[in-house]
């Protein structure tokens, strides 16, 4: 059978989702005729029927939708040879995924250190809510993110622990306490051990409001304001944070990752606050999955652990 081409891979996933050569033909920018042709000459070279064409509907048949899953699965890959290649090209250059609202310490000192460094590296910023997937797919180059799960293959290095802190209204009974129990922050009204996939600024509002409880890292108390207070968790997991990177990364993530190790390795209590003249090189973009309107279910804090306890993963939840 001779190589099929990617544009009659694309043809099929048009009609294939749409199951309508009208508004598929519509949604590729040609006419119905050459879409049906080519549908047809691809099922003759593949040997079987894909779809069950009435005049009233189109159907995928059960070959159909194996091919379906497999055309996604190709194209899907192109992509990513494609973004990956780009960025081979990109000498000294290096994107890093970033969970919306998060490292709000970490995150401003090391964009301000590669901004300033010797070797002019440009650091864009892919804010998303699938850190290993932006990985993975070639979206990014490194991941600011927690050490949640074993990833194979993810190499990564420590940038130090995240605290957990409760977030209670500023005039809570227990908002000056030196310490809650986890069990004392369960058994709060309004507690959430999913945290909502939202963005901070978000859920400190609904905090403030008195309507959520729930538990992220210290790193992100700048955020909070004055209507919000955090309280220690005793006897609830420490996370670390991290940047990781797959070893076929490009060469610059190697050099984020040292000035990522000199930047945790100052004598400060807490990165400087980035200045917008502090940027320079950095590009940020939003997340490619919400340009789709697609969004992950993980939460934007941390995730959930067994027992329905929330694994805590501070301000750059994995």
């Amino acid at each position: 059978m001779n190589q099929l081409e990617t544009r009659e891979l694309a043809y099929f996933v048009a009609v294939a989702e749409t199951l309508h050569f009208g508004q598929a033909a519509e949604h590729l920018g040609i006419t119905q005729p050459p879409l049906s042709r080519a549908i047809a000459h691809l099922e003759r070279r593949v040997g079987v029927p894909l779809l069950e064409r009435t005049t009233r509907q189109v159907r995928l048949t059960g070959a159909g939708e194996v091919f379906l899953a497999e055309c996604r699965t190709v194209l899907a890959a192109l992509d990513t040879a494609v973004r990956k290649a780009r960025r081979a090209a990109r000498q000294g250059q290096v994107t890093l995924a970033v969970r919306p609202a998060a490292g709000p310490g970490v995150l401003p000192a090391l964009l301000a250190a590669t901004a300033q460094g010797p070797d002019g590296m440009l650091t864009d910023v892919v804010f998303t809510y699938d850190e290993i997937g932006a990985l993975r797919d070639g979206t990014a180059d490194v991941a600011l993110m927690c050490q949640s799960t074993a990833v194979p293959g993810l190499e990564m290095i420590e940038l130090g622990p995240e605290e957990p802190v409760a977030l209670l209204p500023a005039g809570h009974p227990l908002a000056d306490r030196p310490f809650l129990t986890l069990a004392e922050v369960e058994a709060l009204p309004g507690y959430e051990a999913q945290l909502p996939n939202e963005s901070l600024d978000a859920m400190v509002d609904r905090v403030a409001l008195g309507r959520l409880v729930v538990v992220v890292g210290d790193s992100a108390r700048d955020r909070f304001g004055e209507s919000v207070r955090a309280v220690p968790v005793h006897g609830y997991p420490v996370t670390q944070l991290v940047l990781a990177w797959f070893p076929n990364a490009c060469s610059a993530a190697s050099r984020l990752a040292a000035t990522a190790q000199a930047v945790m390795a100052r004598d400060e209590p807490r990165p400087p606050t980035l200045k917008s003249a502090d940027l320079g090189g950095t590009r940020l973009h939003a997340d490619a999955g919400q340009r789709h309107g697609q969004r992950a279910a993980a939460p934007a804090y941390g995730e959930a652990r067994p027992g329905g306890r929330p694994r805590r993963a501070g301000t750059s939840a994995g």
